[in-house]
């Protein structure tokens, strides 16, 4: 039974810093749209026009990663405790 505790403590934590590595992208994106936005121009030479979409995309499927890979094998190690 400790590996099973061992698991979904680790699944926690993998969570909590996932979620909390989305918030701040989501923050960074928000706040400084300018500067991180000539900066991925200059690095990566995409247009302006397809950029935010990019941004919303790449948040989309950061959140929809985190659910699959994280929380829910979270809850059913929780579940299975």
């Amino acid at each position: 039974m400790e590996d099973i505790s061992a698991l979904t403590t680790f699944m926690g934590w993998c969570t909590l810093i996932n979620t909390g590595l989305l918030a701040y992208s989501t923050l960074m994106l928000t706040l400084f749209r300018g500067p991180v936005k000539r900066m991925h121009m200059a690095l990566f030479g995409l247009d302006p026009e397809n950029l935010d979409a990019s941004y919303f995309t790449f948040l989309g499927n950061y959140k929809l990663a985190i659910l699959v890979f994280n929380l829910v094998p979270y809850f059913t190690l929780k579940l299975m405790a």
